[in-house]
């Protein structure tokens, strides 16, 4: 499937899902933006403070996560493939007075940004939906400084191999293989797990462990942690969201830190540009 053709069909799910208001749309309340670092870094990774830190928001529209960084005191920048997430993005900026930067762009190729540009980047969940993430962790470590974290969040490799209902005897089976290039069949499923869990009529696909965290290595960084925040409830019905977190974690969240560049590796991305499609 070509590339362009991806970023069409995932651009336009996520304008739909911004229309729809979905869940993931949901600005940062009152009480969230009065404590935004505990909000969004309950592992403390960021330390105490990130006031005058440069932030780059990844694939991060809908107004949340640039709303609370800027809340921290940061000076956010927002890149994101769908014009009408960013408009949340300028609707909270409005409403609440912040200033944000806002890109709308693929992730993949980020020509518009410096070099070491940021001190700080944040990126959820969001390279299920392309097919190759090594561009985007050159593209990352480009434009974080020396020293820079970048914190991720990724769909685990298994959650997206496995049934998202379970079968008659409560087991969920591995559906989708592990080594493979193409998307993963797109879900028809209506039970809540499917909402939960996939995003209807996105095209995704599976990263191996080797391309997720070896990827992030090899691109110019040190991972410093890794947590997989918590979904389980050990006494939750079966067939739930929590149930299935039980035998399957979603997600993991990554910690990383730039190398410095007289340190980088063989692999290094700094002369690294790709041509936006």
């Amino acid at each position: 499937m070509d590339p362009a053709q991806i970023r069409q069909n995932n651009r336009k799910v996520y304008d739909s899902m911004a229309a729809a208001k979905s869940p993931l749309c949901r600005p940062a309340t009152d009480e969230e933006l009065a404590s935004p670092l505990r909000t969004v870094d309950g592992s403390g990774w960021l330390g105490s403070s990130i006031a005058g830190k440069h932030v780059l928001c990844l694939a991060a529209g809908g107004g949340r996560q640039s709303s609370l960084y800027a809340a921290a005191g940061a000076i956010v920048t927002v890149v994101d493939i769908s014009g009408a997430m960013l408009e949340l993005d300028r609707q909270v900026a409005a409403e609440r007075g912040f200033h944000f930067r806002l890109i709308e762009n693929s992730m993949e190729s980020l020509p518009m940004l410096q070099d070491g540009e940021f001190d700080i980047v944040i990126h959820p969940v969001s390279t299920c939906y392309i097919p190759n993430v090594a561009p985007v962790f050159s593209e990352v470590a480009r434009v974080t400084r020396p020293g820079g974290i970048y914190i991720s969040q990724h769909k685990q490799p298994v959650s997206l191999q496995a049934s998202l209902d379970p079968n008659e005897r409560g087991r969920y089976e591995i559906e989708n293989t592990y080594y493979r290039t193409d998307p993963i069949p797109c879900t028809d499923s209506k039970s809540r797990n499917a909402q939960r869990l996939r995003e209807k009529g996105a095209i995704e696909f599976v990263h191996r462990w080797e391309q997720l965290i070896g990827g992030i290595c090899r691109s110019g960084f040190m991972i410093e942690d890794l947590s997989e925040p918590m979904h389980a409830k050990l006494e939750a019905r079966r067939g739930s969201f929590a149930d299935r977190a039980n035998h399957i974690a979603p997600y993991v969240r990554i910690k990383a830190r730039r190398r410095a560049k007289h340190s980088a590796s063989t692999h290094s991305p700094n002369s690294i540009w790709l041509p936006n499609s």
